[in-house]
Formats: structure tokens, sequence, C-alpha cells
């Protein structure tokens, strides 16, 4: 096919914090060195902060870095962390508030900002593009270009104008080739060409497998008079059972809003389980409800997270490429923060690409410098410190772990000489349907909870009528004759958006995909038992269009 083509220094795929910061970062030292560069940022969402989806209390390290006077030019960081409130959830009704010396210091939030992602990522759009970066929302990347030599070479944006079997329409539009020196990979968790690159260049063959979380997010207009600006609320136990790890939030915003949701760790065992209904149950305890009543939810969604951390990292180099932010993996989970490493990670990325480029390289090397940049930054002590504290969780359960945790951050500062690995892969973590208790959730009472497609339809969520299916099953088969006896189909389960039915018909069942409702969780692509679902980029524009998650 005859494709248009550009040509340009760097190519950085995604603009979220990491792509964003990795662009900044490379035009001020083009500035500073009076250097020309052609950079360009796609992103797959309709605009910067379409797709962006984080609780977030933001740690202002890497922003510090990257623009000092972040303040005089604006930044959204508007609400600095007032309190800090940590509760374990004994029951539906009962929590126990813990006191600090007693919860790992990692969790502590003095200094941070409660922000909206979205809204930061558009702060960065507008300091990249005044630093001279092209930025082309609603062109997702679809695939890599290799050299010859296998080396990347840059990216296809996605086809436009293709029917249902993928044949041309009469709007057909066919991808550019965005052609670079080298291509930054800032996708965000589980990017479908992060995944299609780790595996080409075995960039794991010496990391733990990686460790996902799914992660809601909801923000409420509250009564003003229950408003605690800046106060920070995490909390450990139930809705999840003991075998289920993972937490909830409530962040305390500016303008009477707050941010709620949980975390569901995908290494769960019971296929009856539903992260999404889960969540809807979190939000009655009163320790949250307290805030919510009387309040109205205003947006709603949900991510996968990778929460592997140290262990699970992949070589982040290869041929032409460099992998950054949470397509890596470089959350920070003993945090529960992964936004100023991903700046960081871009950050760094930056600067070894232009020293090459500056150099006179013409592309397609390894960028072993980058390795060594890291490891000479605060972003790999971080990581490396805090090693331990997702496998002691898996290892130990939710108290053992928790106080080796508390005791290896607060008192030796993550360098015990222990280095716990989780080998264990999550989407084979279910056990048997029939071996599982099923679970009762309550119908949604519509004031507190609600379901699916009602939350689905606040995400602002679209696609083009009539284009290819994004979620793309490798048999079409396996998820009516393996998943649903073995496992009573659990993707019916775990996506969040509705997406996967299993529809009764007079010939069977049957295995409908509902593409449409696809908020790009990429849940289903970690999670599926039978590894049986790829997710890829839809049309430019379509998925959520958050307004400021």
């Amino acid at each position: 096919m005859e494709r248009e083509s550009m040509e340009f220094d760097v190519v950085i795929v995604g603009a979220g914090p990491s792509g964003l910061a990795t662009a900044c970062q490379l035009m001020q030292l083009a500035q500073k060195n009076e250097k020309e560069l052609m950079v360009c940022v796609v992103e797959k969402g309709s605009e910067v902060g379409a797709h962006i989806l984080s609780g977030a209390v933001f740690e202002p390290t890497a922003m510090n870095e990257l623009f000092p006077d972040w303040k005089e030019k604006g930044a959204p960081l508007n609400t600095a962390v007032t309190g800090d409130d940590i509760f374990y959830f004994n029951s539906e009704e009962k929590a126990t508030k813990l006191p600090h010396f007693s919860v790992p210091k990692t969790m502590h939030n003095e200094g941070n900002y409660i922000v909206s992602m979205g809204n930061v990522c558009r702060w960065l759009a507008e300091q990249a593009e005044q630093l001279g970066v092209e930025i082309f929302p609603g062109f997702p990347a679809q695939e890599v270009i290799y050299n010859e030599d296998n080396s990347v070479a840059g990216i296809i944006t996605g086809d436009m104008g293709l029917d249902a079997e993928g044949n041309p329409k009469d709007s057909f539009e066919p991808g550019m080739e965005l052609r670079a020196k080298y291509t930054v990979f800032a996708e965000g968790c589980r990017g479908h060409l992060g995944k299609e690159l780790i595996a080409k260049f075995g960039l794991d063959a010496e990391s733990s497998p990686q460790h996902y979380g799914i992660g809601f997010k909801e923000i409420w207009d509250i009564d003003p008079e229950k408003h605690q600006e800046g106060l920070v609320v995490h909390s450990a136990g139930w809705p999840l059972e003991s075998d289920t790890n993972g937490g909830g939030y409530l962040y305390h915003a500016e303008n009477n809003q707050v941010f709620v949701g949980l975390i569901v760790d995908l290494n769960y065992s019971n296929p009856h389980l539903s992260p999404f209904d889960e969540f809807q149950r979190y939000k009655h305890h009163p320790t949250i409800s307290q805030y919510l009543a009387g309040g109205k939810r205003v947006s709603y969604g949900a991510r996968a997270m990778a929460k592997g951390g140290f262990n699970s990292l992949p070589k982040m180099t290869m041929p032409g490429g460099i992998l950054v932010g949470c397509d890596a993996g470089t959350i920070n989970y003993a945090k529960i923060k992964g936004n100023h490493t991903a700046m960081k990670s871009g950050m760094l990325a930056a600067e070894a690409i232009f020293e090459a480029v500056v150099a006179g390289d013409e592309g397609g090397k390894d960028l072993t410098s980058f390795t060594d940049k890291y490891k000479n930054s605060w972003l790999y002590d971080e990581l490396y410190t805090t090693r331990n504290f997702g496998p002691a969780m898996h290892k130990f359960g939710t108290f053992i772990g928790g106080a080796y945790n508390t005791l290896d951050q607060n008192i030796f500062g993550g360098k015990l000489p222990f280095n716990f690995k989780d080998d264990s892969l999550d989407h084979a973590q279910l056990k048997l349907a029939a071996n599982a208790p099923k679970i009762n959730y309550a119908k949604p009472d519509n004031v507190l909870s609600f379901d699916k497609l009602s939350s689905v339809f606040i995400s602002n969520t679209n696609h083009a009528e009539e284009q290819p299916c994004h979620l793309k099953l490798a048999d079409a088969s396996i998820p009516i004759s393996v998943n649903l006896p073995k496992y009573a189909e659990p993707a019916q389960r775990y996506c969040p958006a509705g997406v996967y039915e299993v529809e009764s018909t007079p010939e069977g069942d049957k295995f409908v995909i509902n593409s449409q409702n696809c908020i790009h969780c990429k849940t289903c692509d970690i999670k599926d038992p039978s590894q049986n679902i790829t997710w890829v980029t839809p049309e430019g524009t379509g998925g959520p269009n958050y307004p400021n998650m």
C-alpha cells in the first residue's frame, strides 16, 4: 500500500506524562544547545488527556526538574495534600484507622498534590507545543516500522475508513508512515506495540513476569459542607477477600469534588469475582459513603496498571527504540504512584536520544547510555528500594506482607538484604468455576452504586460504527468451548465496560463482543485465562473522552 511518509528526529507514541516529558526535555535540550530537532507525538485519544485516567496524588519530583517554574507557568497542581488517613476496612460496616507509624512511609503524601492527570497532560502538551513539538491527537500508532536490520524505524498510524471485514469504504484513508531516528513508546500500561517489542526483542528475558491491577475511578460533586479539600483517604481490606489484593482511595480535590476508586490486583483467583461490582460495593462503606451521600457522580473510568515494580521491568531499550513509563512498568506501587516515575523515565530517554542525535547518530542503535543514566538516577534507587513491596504482599498476604513492608521501608529504607520474586502469571491464577464460591452482588441502587452501561455512558466512550473489531480472538471457539465450561467465561465479569457477553440462542451459547463499549483498559488482554484476546488500536479518536480524569 502506498502511504505518505514524514521524517522526524524523534517520534513519541502516546501523549501521557512519560511521552510529553520526553518531548519537553528533548526540546529544552535542543534550545539550550542551539540545535534544531524535529519531534512529534502521536496520541490515539481525540485530544490530549482524553484517555488519561489516574487517581491521582501527584509527587512533583520530576515536574520540579522539568519545569522548576511550573507554578508561575500555571501548571494545574492546585490542591496540596493537607491530610492523610489510612484505614483497614474490617467489614462492610467497620473500619480501623491506622496510626502513621504502622504504615510504610512510601504511602505518606506530605508535599504532594491531588490532581487531574488529564489536565496536567493538557498543560504539558501546551508546554511541548510552545517548545516546538508537533502533537497529533486522534492518530493511533497501529504498527511498528522496522529497518532491514530489524531496528525500529518509526510507526504507521491507523488506517481510517475500513468496514467490519477490513475492506476499504469510500471514506478510506491509509495511515501515514512516521519515520524517525529514534522512536519512544509511551503508550501506557500494556501498550500493544510495547507488548510486541518486548516479545520480539526478548526484553523481559531476565525479568519476573509483569503484574497488573485494574483501577477504577469516579468523580463526584459532593456537598460543600462534607468537602475537606486536600484530604487523602486510602483503605485496604473489605470488600476484597483475603486472597485478593488491592485497596481503595478517596481524594478531596478542588471545586467540591472527590475522586473515589478501587484497585483490584489481577492475580485474583475466583472467576466469579467482578472488579466493577467490588468497586460499587466499596462506595457503600460508611467511611466512603459519608462523603458521597447527597452528591452526584459526574464521571467514570477504569484502566489497567502495571504493578510488578523493579523485578518486572524489562530491558527498556532496543535498536532504534525506547520504552518509557507504564509501557515499561515504571510505576512505584509502594507509593501507589507512577506519574513522577513515568515522567523521569521519559526525561532520561530524552537525554540519551539527544546526546546520540547531536553526535551525528543516524538512528537505529541500542542506546545503552539510557540504561546507564537510569541506573545512576533517583528513579532506579526509588524502584530498587521498593522492589519487595508487591512480592511480599503476594508471598505473605496482607498482614504479614504489610508488616514486612512497614519494617523494610520505615526502619531500613528498603535495604533489607532480600529480593522476593513473584514469577506467577496473573492470567493463570483462576480456579475452576466449579471449585470457587459464587459471589452474589446486590443490584445497584442508582444512588451510590450503578450498572456498567450507565457508567460507560458517562465515560463519553464512542467508536466509529462499521470498523474492524479491535479486540482480536486468536481462536473464536475458545470462549465457549474452553473458558465457559472451565471458568464461567470470566470476560463477562473482569471487563469493566460490558464489552463481553455470553448469549443463549436456539443454536447454543454465543460469545458476543460489544467493542463499541470498550474504554481501552486492556484488562481482557491481561486476564483472559486462555490468553486468546489481543487488544489493538481502533480507528482514531475511538474510546473514552474523559474530561478531567
